[in-house]
């Protein structure tokens, strides 16, 4: 009866306020969560998991030592399935990430993946962003893994300055950027000795993020890194 009455009401306030499609800016049905069917069964995925040695991983060989890396979908500029980062970015809507990325675990059970993954940590934001945007949007995205996986979520990473956008910068001058930006969380990093680590951020365009900050996860003793992003853009 209950489940009844709540579904009434969402199906009233659906007409009142409806709730839109990201992707294709459709009206949401009551049982559509984030995405429409349509979109959310036509996500542009990498299935990088599902290949050995593949374009993510091979983006990462001679700069850091990780296990495994991949990313749920490509990120392409002005394409309908980028107002997905954007709008978990700038417009309040990190659930819809988290959502996301515990339907990730269940797309890539197959490929065991995430099989032998001890804990997971994201990318830090400066508090300065954090207090602008009030979330830190990849920390909803490791979390919606964790969870999914029923493992902890650990911020072993923090972000000590401020660094100016990426979005026009080029590969080195994004790894200028943010050289010196990041520290381990002692306290909480003492935890992930000897663990298997996943890393996550939202999207990987040149990868120097995650470079630096995988290369501070390995100095903890005995750690083995693995990466996942949201989203990736195509990689050269």
């Amino acid at each position: 009866m209950l489940k009844t009455i709540k579904q009434w009401l969402n199906a009233a306030a659906d007409v009142a306020m409806p709730r839109l499609c990201p992707v294709c800016g459709q009206a949401l049905d009551s049982d559509e969560r984030w995405l429409c069917r349509k979109c959310l069964a036509s996500l542009p995925r990498t299935r990088y998991e599902e290949v050995p040695f593949n374009t993510m991983e091979q983006h990462f060989a001679g700069k850091v030592p990780i296990e495994r890396a991949t990313a749920y979908f490509f990120y392409e500029k002005g394409s309908p399935y980028a107002s997905i980062l954007h709008d978990i970015k700038y417009h309040s809507t990190p659930r819809m990430g988290q959502w996301l990325t515990t339907r990730a675990v269940g797309d890539m059970a197959a490929s065991h993946f995430f099989d032998n993954i001890d804990a997971v940590t994201a990318v830090p934001l400066h508090r300065s962003k954090l207090a602008q945007r009030g979330y830190n949007q990849s920390e909803y995205l490791a979390r919606g893994i964790a969870d999914a996986l029923h493992i902890p979520y650990i911020e072993a990473l923090k972000a000590i300055r401020p660094h100016a956008t990426q979005t026009r910068k080029g590969a080195m001058e994004r790894w200028q950027n943010i050289q010196g930006n990041y520290i381990l969380h002692e306290k909480n990093a003492s935890q992930l000795a000897g663990k298997h680590i996943l890393l996550v951020d939202d999207v990987i365009t040149t990868g120097s993020t995650l470079t630096v900050c995988a290369t501070l996860l390995k100095s903890i003793p005995n750690t083995r890194i693995s990466l996942f992003t949201l989203a990736a853009a195509r990689l050269e």
